[in-house]
């Protein structure tokens, strides 16, 4: 069974930093691609960072220069380092992997950026 669990979300003033966490069941270089969703109230789910198989990387715009994504593989852990946050990044932040051409989901963390 593929499991996919987050930690590290919270509540943080704007400006603030948060370090999420993502362990997973499974070797994480198994997975292609791996990384990090987003959904606040009332929107879409959209990706915030991944990676491939290969260890590239990718980022959504506007969390670029602010997030760093980043993987230990002795760990079978991806991470999200997320620094000058703003209201705007408030959501439910959501691990997710790719194996063998199904889609695994974590539980999801809620990330609040207010003053």
């Amino acid at each position: 069974q593929v499991q996919l669990v987050e930690s590290g979300g919270g509540a943080v003033q704007p400006g603030g930093s948060l370090r999420l966490s993502c362990t997973s069941s499974r070797k994480i270089f198994s997975f292609d691609p791996m990384g990090w969703y987003r959904q606040a109230p009332g929107k879409e789910r959209e990706l915030v960072a991944g990676f491939s198989s290969c260890g590239s990387t990718s980022y959504a715009e506007y969390v670029k220069g602010r997030f760093t994504i980043s993987r230990d593989t002795a760990e079978n852990t991806v991470n999200l380092q997320m620094y000058s946050l703003k209201p705007e990044d408030t959501a439910v932040y959501l691990c997710y992997g790719r194996l063998r051409e199904l889609d695994y989901w974590g539980q999801g963390t809620q990330v609040t950026v207010s003053s």
